[in-house]
């Protein structure tokens, strides 16, 4: 049985147009766009009309980088897959890319089965999987070749974390070489993590303890350092590269540089970056533990710069790294020692209207906005146009967004189950209204009608700037 809903009266806003559009979507999809009040559109009758008047029509967010239940330092991360999908879904985000952990002694397979066992049937809205790669070796290897024909198509390496999730300089390259083979992308978490864990025992050493000094010792110098020496291992593997996370200038000009040499080299950075700094992580009484995050946030003065790259485009993707632990129980494990501290804030209902407040702060463009938050992502890991667009074909996953709404970002208010809000007390201009996903209302003016399960697993095609 077919079910019909228009959308009548929005400002439509993709990537690359905006138009005064009527919308219509048939059997989860969208079907056609016709100017308002033109003969086409006013032909269309459906079993539902949503009345846009006043507000944008925006494809829904994806959010590429999202970490539900993730297993970290002797604790979980605490949105589960069901609490955060809702939570985003709430934020106007209608795709989420977790990550699938290999563990060292595991496969990729082991890694990537719990994770879909974690996801399945829980979620609000659509998702799919990176594979984070702990222990390269032969196997691993062959086992990369295996995910990318079947819609894992990117594999994400960390230089930090030693003993826990890091690669050394071979095991990259290794890695590398086999993404050049199979179409894969890898992403790197760009820290020189063995340095930092000596910068991290001398400052223990010296008695400082207190949160700042995470900030302190993952210095941007050891960010930059990383992001070079993987731009050049992926370069020498003829390979391309996805750096997650960027949050220091010198990481960006490390990016500006590679990408104007023709290097097919690609960054992302996240809303925690772009809006907050060391002076959170500074904050009294072992508050700054709210804030510590891997890359670190930076002193106010980087912002700017990621501003300027998001801009000119040598940053192209924005994402939450959506990591929550609670402050009570969980952040509090790092009292006296900083490097105790779980790393990871919450923020993937955040994300669309912290980067709304850009634009109207005069950051981003509206396209933009749209650009770094659903169609590059979306492009970028093989889920495009099926996500990320408003054009005939596309799911159905589509935002009222009211503009002139204003709303005060409160732990009292979110979604996320995590006792704090990264962005406590702060007013933004514009809010979602209602939110489809597969034409299917899960957010419908301000009240949640989704549920459990009827977010699907998406497969992936390789990404779509490599084509």
């Amino acid at each position: 049985m077919s079910s019909r809903t228009v959308i009548r009266g929005g400002l439509v806003i993709t990537a690359s147009d905006e138009l005064h559009a009527d919308v219509l979507i048939e059997d989860g999809r969208i079907a056609a766009l016709a100017a308002s009040g033109t003969p086409a559109a006013e032909a269309w009758t459906a079993e539902r009309t949503i009345d846009a008047t006043g507000k944008y029509v925006i494809p829904g967010g994806v959010d590429a980088h999202t970490h539900m239940e993730l297993p970290f330092g002797g604790t979980f991360a605490s949105d589960t897959f069901e609490t955060g999908t809702r939570a985003a879904a709430w934020g106007g985000t209608t795709t989420i890319v977790d990550f699938a952990v290999q563990s060292v002694g595991h496969s990729l397979r082991e890694g990537l089965d719990a994770w879909h066992a974690k996801a399945e049937g829980n979620c609000a809205i659509d998702y799919a999987f990176h594979m984070i790669v702990s222990d390269v070796n032969q196997e691993t290897l062959k086992e990369m070749d295996l995910l990318v024909e079947e819609g894992v198509t990117s594999f994400k390496q960390f230089m930090a974390y030693p003993g826990v999730f890091y690669s050394d300089d071979g095991q990259i390259l290794r890695a590398m070489q086999r993404s050049a083979e199979n179409g894969g992308l890898i992403m790197m978490h760009a820290e020189n993590g063995i340095a930092i864990d000596v910068l991290v025992e001398q400052a223990l050493a010296r008695g400082e303890t207190d949160p700042r000094y995470h900030g302190e010792v993952r210095k941007a110098l050891l960010e930059a350092e990383a992001t070079h020496r993987a731009i050049r291992l992926a370069q020498v593997a003829g390979a391309p590269l996805y750096v997650v996370h960027v949050s220091a200038m010198e990481a960006v000009a490390e990016l500006a540089r590679a990408r104007d040499e023709g290097l097919p080299v690609f960054g992302e950075t996240c809303p925690q970056y772009l809006f907050l700094s060391t002076d959170n992580l500074a904050e009294p009484d072992f508050e700054g533990s709210k804030y510590v995050c891997s890359t670190p946030l930076r002193p106010k003065e980087h912002q700017a710069k990621l501003w300027q790259g998001l801009r000119t485009n040598d940053l192209q993707v924005v994402s939450t790294d959506h990591c929550p632990f609670c402050f009570v129980g969980q952040k509090e494990l790092g009292r006296g020692d900083f490097s105790k501290i779980p790393n990871g804030l919450p923020g993937v209902e955040n994300r669309m209207d912290l980067l709304h407040q850009a634009v109207v702060e005069g950051h981003i463009s509206r396209r933009r906005w749209i650009e770094i938050a659903c169609a590059t992502p979306a492009r970028m890991f093989g889920m495009y146009p099926k996500k990320g667009t408003i054009a005939p074909g596309a799911d159905a996953d589509v935002v009222i967004y009211d503009p002139n709404a204003e709303q005060v970002m409160s732990v009292e208010t979110h979604h996320m189950n995590v006792d704090y809000s990264a962005y406590e007390g702060k007013r933004t201009t514009g809010r979602v209204e209602t939110v489809l996903s597969r034409g299917e209302v899960v957010i419908n003016e301000r009240e949640y009608t989704g549920h459990a399960g009827h977010g699907v697993y998406t497969p992936r095609s390789t990404c779509q700037y490599l084509n």
